[in-house]
């Protein structure tokens, strides 16, 4: 079997390194990357992008074609955007992921709220405007309460977000999207809702457009710096499973929000088959339980999420991607089983990070990291220096140290115990991923593995 793994970050390095080790994988020349990284050439072929890039869909199919692939895993959001998926499928090409229709739940904030509104799916109340001036005067009424949330419509890498304390900052974030344009044509409608509080969850579901599976549960984290200071980035970090989400709780959460999007995509004929992920907030209810609610989907696996759950499977991955690209899920026989250690990742960005980047810093002490005990660095924003040995920068978040551990405390010492054995210049990482998740831990005397809890 031939797979193609599209994309280049830390999140399709944790996938190719999970299907490289398949046994229905031959060698390195059965598992493709376009264009992957340094990390990625080390176990998979890597192949240029097409000469539009990742947005090229027509390209890519191609490139699917000319190398025999069986099947494609598509790791980023914009080609699903784009219509990769229905690309594929028009030339009888296999491939894991969501249509251009289906892929709309993360592609336009808009149509995402409103889905969820016909729906009666779970999510904070809001309104939506297409231009500034009627956003700004409807933030101008008295009844508003603040803080509110300002989300650009389309894609922005994660960081179309703002938390407004205030109407003055709420105005400023209307007009840094809708017409400084900021995020280009992303920013051309805006959501602006109400602010939720509680924990953030990360719930994630396989479906082949009518049966769902839920996946291993995790948090990650946005903010840029220690104790959710901060802008909003792609993810800092993140570790599995949640503390948060028991399984009476994933049952609920599977009943309210992933199997009713499943259905109402497909009764608006555009059913959902790839990965589904749902960011949420946990808050408590009045009997001091807790509820979730969506705060946004994604249509692709999330990173840094990817690099704490690739770990964790035991097994094989392949035959649940096949499985779920082929329409043949089995609910009652879940395509994955988890490890009962826990993991954790630490995310290490260049200087400037989200704002900008370096690139070009040569990355030092990558196999001492790797040769520690239960850790793999995954390669995100990295690529091979001119001298063909060198791997140095090339993005805003460089690399993903993972590890597993019989207890989060483990996971997460190891991990940081990976962190400190690389070196570049300009170099930054949270300091605190996990660190609530342990005084809850410590709180509930929970014992050293999940099912403990």
């Amino acid at each position: 079997m031939r797979v193609l793994v599209i994309g280049g970050g830390g999140r399709e390095h944790a996938l190719a390194w999970k299907l490289r080790q398949s046994p229905l994988l031959g060698d390195a020349r059965d598992l493709l990357c376009v264009p992957g990284n340094a990390g990625t050439a080390g176990l998979a072929t890597c192949i240029p992008e097409p000469s539009g890039g990742l947005s090229d869909i027509s390209g890519l199919a191609d490139l699917a074609r000319e190398h025999r692939i069986d099947l494609t895993v598509v790791g980023p959001e914009m080609p699903l955007t784009l219509g990769l998926v229905d690309e594929f499928a028009g030339r009888g090409l296999k491939v894991f992921g969501a249509t251009r229709a289906a892929a709309r739940i993360e592609g336009s904030k808009v149509f995402a709220k409103q889905f969820m509104a016909r729906h009666q799916i779970p999510t904070a109340a809001f309104e939506t405007f297409t231009t500034s001036a009627e956003a700004i005067a409807w933030l101008g009424s008295d009844e508003r309460v603040f803080p509110l949330v300002v989300k650009a419509d389309g894609l922005a890498a994660g960081k179309g977000v703002f938390v407004a304390a205030d109407k003055d900052e709420a105005v400023t974030a209307v007009r840094t999207m809708m017409e400084e344009e900021r995020f280009g044509p992303a920013g051309a409608q805006v959501v602006i809702e109400e602010c939720l509080v509680g924990v953030e969850a990360s719930f994630f579901a396989f479906t082949d457009g009518e049966r769902a599976v839920p996946l291993a549960t995790c948090q990650d984290y946005k903010r840029a710096r220690d104790g959710d200071q901060g802008p909003n980035t792609g993810g800092m970090g993140a570790y599995s499973p949640s503390v948060e989400l028991d399984e009476r709780l994933q049952t609920r959460i599977m009943d309210t929000v992933i199997r009713p999007t499943v259905r109402g995509l497909a009764a608006e004929g555009a059913p959902y088959r790839g990965i589904l992920y749902a960011g949420l907030m946990l808050g408590r209810t009045g009997d001091g339980g807790l509820e979730a609610k969506v705060l946004e989907f994604n249509a692709r696996f999330g990173d840094p999420e990817t690099q704490v759950l690739m770990p964790r499977i035991e097994g094989d991955l392949l035959p649940a991607l096949a499985s779920v690209a082929e329409g043949s899920l089995d609910e009652k026989q879940p395509p994955i089983a988890w490890r009962s250690d826990w993991a954790a990742t630490v995310v290490m960005a260049s200087r400037g990070y989200p704002e900008s980047s370096e690139n070009g810093v040569a990355i030092h002490g990558l196999d001492a990291a790797a040769s520690l005990p239960e850790t793999v660095v995954f390669h995100a924003g990295t690529r091979v220096g001119a001298d063909g040995r060198t791997v140095e920068t090339a993005g805003g978040r460089v690399l993903a140290v993972s590890a597993l551990g019989s207890s989060l405390a483990e996971a997460l010492g190891r991990a940081y115990d990976g962190v400190g054995k690389i070196e570049f210049d300009g170099m930054h990482f949270r300091k605190d991923i996990g660190r609530g998740a342990l005084a809850r831990l410590a709180l509930r005397g929970a014992g050293r593995r999940p099912e403990d809890r």
